[in-house]
């Protein structure tokens, strides 16, 4: 069992929140990660990359090779088409369908989305409506998590755990929140399949 993820966003998105999460999860089950995160401007609203690398055997590199991701995991649409050429010939690509808009000259969003299309095994998600639906704008990382996780080979419990550990050393509202939305995103994808 493996399975590789590429994350992928802009600075302020939760891109690391998620790539923390996974990873506890995937402690909490007991398997091997190796991770690698490159976070460009991320104060300025520039890129997020973040490479998991999830198995029940001993993992030897960090990166995902190209051609390779079983999962591209966006935050932000423009940012999901970056990373479509790591994608292996089954692999999913999921994204929120709301643009980041940081550059004077982002594309149509249409075109954009699109392009993601063109990808058979694509779930693109309002997660902005959803996680404001779940009581924080906020939390559309987690939305975009709780979406993923049917693909990702990690229980939903664990996943869940995880989310909550993550977020403990918040208010119980937080935690309360995050949660929710976690779900919110699995509900969305169940229902979309």
């Amino acid at each position: 069992m493996k399975t590789d993820i590429i994350l992928a966003g802009v600075g302020g998105q939760g891109i690391l929140s998620i790539a923390a999460a996974i990873g506890l999860a995937a402690i909490e089950s007991k398997l091997f990660i190796k991770q690698a995160e490159v976070h460009g401007m991320s104060q300025r609203g520039g890129d997020v990359q973040s490479n998991l690398r999830i198995s029940d055997k001993e993992i030897c590199s960090d990166l995902i090779p190209l051609g390779k991701a079983d999962i591209v995991l966006s935050i932000e649409p423009m940012e999901s088409l970056r990373y479509i050429p790591y994608l292996n010939a089954e692999g999913r690509i999921i994204t929120n369908n709301i643009p980041f808009i940081n550059i004077p000259n982002y594309p149509d969003i249409e075109i954009i989305l699109a392009e993601i299309k063109k990808n058979p095994n694509n779930i693109i998600i309002d997660a902005d409506a959803i996680a404001k639906n779940a009581g924080s704008p906020r939390s559309s990382n987690m939305v975009m998590l709780g979406a993923a996780s049917h693909f990702i080979n990690i229980s939903f419990e664990n996943i869940k755990n995880a989310v909550r550990n993550l977020f403990s050393t918040k208010s119980d509202n937080i935690v309360d929140i995050n949660i929710k939305a976690l779900q919110a995103g699995r509900d969305a994808v169940e229902i979309n399949r």
